[in-house]
């Protein structure tokens, strides 16, 4: 059976509205309040306070690219995204702006407090994913990174005329970390650049 993960206590975070003033949000603000959040407002530019906001509400309909100092999936933090037309280019605008939730103007007197839940649940996830994409990423890389040291290894020897395969050269790697007491990984870049280093010095210098 699955364990069910625990609603997280919102009160005491720091929500900023980047909303100009209109009757549309009123209820959002009514409602932030009540759940005990910490609310300011602002419009067109973001505050440099906004990197501390737990959360972002912010305009659809008038929104634009520039209001925001981070790229689209890069946000700081919960995006909840305030529609109030659903023209296709200003809901396509905000799908690119990757949003956690959404809420439909004018906000009525429910639906904030499950729209901050919801947001605060699917950006931990995206940012799950995002550390795990970025680890398989890493090892994807210095799996590589040990296969070029290997056939490097193999190479040099095969040069010499003491040519080895690749399980002795992935020996002589295993070896060679151990001397330095590195990990298999460390080792491996140092092999490959110094190989780089070699091939570089006995490139042809132009006269």
């Amino acid at each position: 059976m699955n364990r069910r993960e625990r609603i997280p206590n919102l009160g005491g975070s720091k929500v900023l509205v980047l909303h100009r003033e209109h009757a549309s949000i009123e209820g959002l603000i009514r409602q932030l309040g009540a759940i005990g959040l910490d609310v300011a407002q602002a419009w067109p530019d973001l505050p440099a306070s906004a990197a501390g906001a737990d959360f972002l509400f912010f305009d659809v309909d008038h929104g634009f690219d520039e209001q925001f100092p981070w790229q689209p999936g890069e946000a700081p933090m919960p995006l909840v995204a305030l529609i109030g037309s659903e023209a296709p280019g200003r809901i396509e605008w905000a799908l690119s702006r990757q949003v956690d939730a959404q809420i439909v103007k004018p906000v009525g007197n429910a639906g904030v407090y499950s729209a901050l839940l919801i947001a605060r649940r699917a950006f931990d996830e995206r940012r799950r994913l995002g550390r795990e994409v970025a680890s398989l990423r890493e090892r994807v890389a210095e799996r590589q990174t040990v296969v070029r040291a290997v056939v490097a290894l193999a190479g040099a020897a095969a040069g010499s005329g003491a040519g080895i395969g690749d399980e002795k050269a992935y020996a002589q790697l295993r070896q060679l970390a151990m001397s330095w007491q590195v990990t298999m990984e460390e080792a491996a870049r140092r092999v490959v650049e110094l190989k780089n280093r070699e091939a570089s010095d006995e490139r042809p210098r132009r006269a």
